[in-house]
């Protein structure tokens, strides 16, 4: 007899599944407030999860190569989303602007893989992972990686505009 967890999950994963695709979607386009707290969150998870796919890859050696090739090449794509992300002070707050195409591009990504588990080989726990899945998953973490970090760097190197750094005039000086 199946679990009502179990027996649900053919309903409440994608709905959860497209939640989450959603939130990225809506990452991916127009002009983003810089949240250095939920960056540094988004970090350490990352780095928890490349640590968890670093483990898989030596106990499982098949998955290995999946693994290196698409935390490469999603490195190469955060470098290269890095170089097309513009960063600004606006409204007193800053902000960054990612190249629509290169997240639109991984976000396709994202769904199609995930359609495509859903379609032909289901959500069940007991599969093994493919080394298809980890080595997009590893794109998609290594991408994020390199991304976040790279943000932060900017960000750090992001000057205050000149009006917010000059002292106000009518104040007195401080002692």
């Amino acid at each position: 007899m199946a679990s009502p967890i179990a027996a649900t999950a053919p309903y409440w994963v994608p709905a959860l599944s497209m939640l989450l695709v959603a939130r990225r979607i809506r990452r991916n386009f127009g002009v983003q407030p810089w949240r250095p707290v939920r960056a540094s969150i988004r970090l350490g998870f990352l780095v928890l999860v490349a640590a968890m796919l670093c483990a898989l890859g030596a106990f499982q050696p098949q998955l290995a190569p999946g693994l290196g090739i698409g935390a490469a090449l999603g490195a190469l794509l955060g470098l290269l989303a890095l170089k097309h992300t513009h960063v600004a002070w606006r409204d007193g707050q800053r902000t960054y602007t990612p190249n629509p195409w290169i997240g639109g591009a991984l976000t396709a990504l994202l769904v199609g893989r995930i359609a495509w588990r859903y379609t032909h080989e289901g959500f069940a726990a007991a599969q093994a992972p493919s080394a298809l899945t980890m080595g997009m998953a590893t794109v998609l973490i290594g991408y994020s990686l390199v991304y976040v970090v790279g943000l932060m760097v900017q960000m750090r190197r992001l000057q205050a505009p000149a009006s917010a750094t000059q002292a106000n005039p009518s104040e007195p000086p401080a002692p």
